[in-house]
């Protein structure tokens, strides 16, 4: 089939749905596939790159406790109706289709099949609460709807009401597996390792507050700070200001690094406060062998389990995060055994696991389509047959080092709409 991934955010800049829209489109091409990106351009970039496909310019701002983009053109229906015009892809596939004005634009224009992915997860949204009723004819554009976890269906589910496939993300097993510890903090002293924004929500200043307790203890670590954010200089300064050694503020860094970085540490920690849908982050500490502590909130219990590849604590209370920690720490046996079972864990959610998942519930969207003669005019591709075999639940063993093996093995139509 031609595929379109329809990304709000602009690609190929850091984050995790455009991570995520990555990977689907290296694996769904792994599976057969001829696939584009859409997104907006950041700057100088070009309009069209190899499969890249840019419409309007994004604008970076503030959303959810972090920051989105919402991207904007004068032309975006003549620019939105010949793209799809010369492309006719056979399916269009939203990630946060509601998020303006890129993904709004290609669904009212689109005669595709359409699919949505909903990344996004927190509290009570006055952008969805009074947006809802504007945006009520979009979502029922939508032919299928995926959400990334159990937390981020509960969210759109309560906004916009329907049938909602939990898909999770993916990690790409196989890097973090390969990636060579960094040689310099190979010392005996113990790598607690944190990455991601510096940020309220991602609770970098209750991480400091426990590595001090840490250290005020007798701990022997050391504290690796990956991202930045507009947290850093207070981050900054309760280090110089408390005169705390063994913190290193690294910045943002390249892929490669950041899988050696998850090889290099002896626990790595994210104490978010809230408003994860699910925590990549933990995937790939657990395909990098990193015992994990991390916030007891919802949007991570899909992820790791309690005591199984992680030790879960309350958000917001440095004392509990310093007690965890420790704990790994000193007792290198269940650091170990956590470690052992997060790499067993991380297998579950490998990419061609993922994608292949993905285009399951592509082909079932499809066959309900045809059923009921109402494929839109784009589609032009064969109908995907019906799976056979067992349950839906159980995925085909992919070979990992070819990584474009055929699904074998899936489970009924009625089963996949769950």
């Amino acid at each position: 089939m031609k595929i379109g991934l329809v990304s709000p955010y602009v690609y190929p800049l850091p984050g995790g749905v455009t991570q995520h829209v990555r990977y689907l489109y290296e694996n769904l091409r792994l599976r057969g596939h001829d696939v584009r990106i859409l997104t907006s351009s950041h700057g100088l970039q070009k309009a069209s790159e190899g499969d890249i496909i840019r419409l309007g310019k994004g604008f970076s701002m503030p959303a959810n406790g972090s920051v989105g983009t919402v991207t904007l053109s004068p032309r975006y229906v003549s620019q939105a109706q010949d793209v799809l015009d010369r492309e006719r892809f056979d399916v269009l596939h939203f990630h946060e289709p509601f998020v303006p004005f890129l993904s709004l634009v290609l669904l009212r224009e689109s005669q595709s099949v359409n699919i949505g992915t909903f990344h996004a997860y927190g509290g009570w949204s006055p952008a969805y609460e009074f947006g809802r009723w504007a945006m009520g004819s979009y979502a029922e554009r939508l032919h299928g709807r995926i959400a990334v976890s159990a937390a981020a269906r509960h969210f759109i589910d309560r906004y916009f009401p329907g049938d909602y496939k939990v898909i999770p993300n993916g990690v790409d097993v196989d890097r973090f597996r390969r990636a060579v510890p960094v040689a310099r903090w190979q010392d005996g002293t113990a790598n607690i390792l944190f990455v991601g924004r510096f940020e309220p929500r991602k609770g970098v200043l209750d991480l400091l507050k426990a590595y001090r307790t840490l250290r005020r203890t007798g701990t022997d670590c050391r504290l690796l700070l990956v991202g930045g954010g507009p947290q850093e200089r207070e981050a900054r300064r309760y280090v110089a200001t408390r005169r705390l050694s063994g913190v290193e503020f690294l910045g943002r860094v390249s892929d490669d690094e950041k899988c050696q970085l998850f090889r290099t540490a002896d626990v790595f920690v994210s104490p978010a406060t809230g408003r994860e849908s699910f925590g990549i982050v933990l995937l790939e500490a657990m395909a990098a062998g990193a015992p994990i502590v991390a916030s007891d909130i919802h949007g991570y219990k899909g992820v790791v389990r309690r005591g199984r590849e992680a030790l879960l604590v309350p958000p917001r209370e440095p004392q509990e995060l310093a007690t965890a920690i420790g704990r790994l720490v000193t007792d290198r046996e269940l650091a170990a055994q956590m470690s052992a079972a997060g790499r067993r864990r991380a297998e579950e959610f490998s990419w061609p696991r993922v994608t292949a998942k993905v285009d399951d519930y592509y082909g079932f969207v499809i066959r309900r389509l045809a059923a009921a003669g109402s494929l839109p005019p784009h589609f032009t591709a064969p109908v995907p047959s019906s799976p056979r075999g067992g349950a839906s639940a159980a995925i085909d063993t992919l070979d990992a080092a070819a990584r474009n093996a055929v699904r074998v093995g899936a489970g009924s139509e009625a089963e996949a709409r769950s």
